[in-house]
C-alpha cells in the first residue's frame, strides 16, 4: 500500500511525539523518587524536621520535574501542529522527539542527588535548612542546563525550513543532530548531580566549609557541562552548514555517524568527571585547608577523563568535514 507524504510527516509527528514524552519520562520519575526515597529516610533520623524535609523535597522534585515538562512541550507540538507535506520533516520531526526525549533523563535523575542530600543535611543540620536549600537550587538547576541544550535543538529542528536544502545528505544531518544533543545531555545531567550531592552532604557535615564547597561545586558542574557543549556545536554543525546533493548513500551515513559518535561518546566523559568532582568537593569539607590541592587534583582528574569526549569530538568534526 502506498502512502503520501503527508501521512508520513504525520507518522514521524506522532513517533516523535511518543519518544519524547516516553524517555523524557524515564530521567524525572527517577530523580524524584530518589529525593523522596532520602525525605523518608531524613525524616525517619529527625522527625522534629519533617516539615522543612518535606517542603524540600517538593522543591527538589519540582527541579527533577523540570526535564520532563521540557519534554511535554517537545510531545504536544509534535501531536498538534500541522507541518509541510515535505519529505524532510519526517527526520526532523523524529530528531527534535528523539533529542528531547533522550536529552531529559540525565538532567532528571542527576537533579535528584542534590535535592535527597539536602534532604537528609536538614536532618543532621537543622540550623543549616536554608543553606542548603539554597545549594540544592544551584547546584539541581546547573544539572538543567543540558535539557535545556535538548530542548534548544528541538525548537531549532522544529521551526527552520529545510526544505531548500538537498533530501540527501540533509536527512542525515537532520537525525545526527538530534541525536548529538540527546545522547550529549545525558552524561552532563548525571555528572554535575554527582557534583551537587556531595556539595550538600558536605554543608551539612561541616557548615563552615559553606563558601569554599559551593565555589568548588559550580567549578566541578562546570567541567561536567563540557561534553554537552560539545555535542550541541556538533548539532549546530549539522543544522546549519550546507551540505552538497548526492544520491551516494557514504555521505549522508558519515553525518549520521558523526551526531551518533559526539553525543555517545560525550556520555562517559561526563559522569567520570562528576566522580572526579565529587569527590573533591566531599573532601574539601571535610579538610578545608587542602582546598587548592583537592581543586588541582579535580582539575587535573576531570582534564584527563575530559580527554575521551575530545577524541568523540575530534572524530565528528571529521566525519563532517573530511571524510
Amino acid at each position: 500500500m502506498a502512502y503520501d507524504i503527508q501521512t508520513w510527516v504525520s507518522v514521524a509527528a506522532f513517533t516523535g511525539g511518543g519518544m519524547a514524552m516516553g524517555f523524557g519520562a524515564i530521567g524525572a520519575a527517577i530523580g524524584e523518587g530518589y529525593t523522596a526515597a532520602s525525605a523518608n529516610e531524613a525524616i525517619g533520623r529527625n522527625p522534629g524536621q519533617s516539615g522543612d524535609i518535606f517542603k524540600s523535597m517538593l522543591v527538589g522534585q519540582a527541579i527533577a520535574e523540570s526535564a520532563s515538562i521540557f519534554a511535554l512541550v517537545i510531545a504536544l507540538m509534535l501531536l498538534f501542529t500541522k507541518y509541510p507535506s515535505h519529505i524532510l520533516s519526517v527526520p526532523v520531526l523524529l530528531g527534535a522527539g528523539l533529542c528531547m526525549g533522550l536529552g531529559a533523563i540525565g538532567s532528571g535523575v542527576g537533579s535528584g542527588f542534590p535535592a535527597g542530600a539536602a534532604c537528609q543535611g536538614m536532618a543532621r543540620q537543622p540550623a543549616m535548612s536554608g543553606r542548603l536549600t539554597t545549594n540544592m537550587l544551584i547546584g539541581s538547576a546547573v544539572c538543567q542546563t543540558p535539557a535545556i541544550f535538548s530542548l534548544v535543538v528541538s525548537f531549532i529542528l522544529l521551526f527552520t525550513d529545510f526544505s531548500a536544502n538537498p533530501v540527501s545528505p540533509t536527512w542525515a544531518a537532520i537525525l545526527g543532530a538530534g541525536i548529538s544533543s540527546g545522547f550529549g545531555a545525558i552524561g552532563s545531567g548525571l555528572g554535575g548531580g554527582l557534583v551537587a550531592q556531595a556539595s550538600c552532604e558536605g554543608i551539612s557535615r561541616q557548615p563552615l566549609t559553606v563558601t569554599p564547597v559551593t565555589n568548588v561545586m559550580l567549578l566541578g558542574q562546570a567541567v561536567t557541562q563540557t561534553t554537552a557543549i560539545y555535542a550541541l556545536l556538533v548539532s549546530f554543525i549539522l543544522m546549519f552548514k550546507s551540505f552538497p546533493a548526492t544520491d551516494a548513500i557514504a555521505p549522508p551515513m558519515a553525518l549520521l555517524a558523526a551526531g551518533i559518535c559526539m553525543g555517545i561518546g560525550a556520555i562517559g566523559p561526563a559522569v567520570g568527571e562528576g566522580f572526579a568532582g565529587q569527590g573533591a568537593v566531599a573532601w574539601i569539607a571535610r579538610n578545608e585547608k587542602y582546598i587548592a590541592d583537592l581543586t588541582r587534583s579535580m582539575l587535573v582528574g576531570q582534564a584527563v577523563a575530559e580527554s575521551t569526549g575530545i577524541y568523540s569530538l575530534v572524530i565528528a568534526l571529521v566525519l563532517i568535514f573530511v571524510v
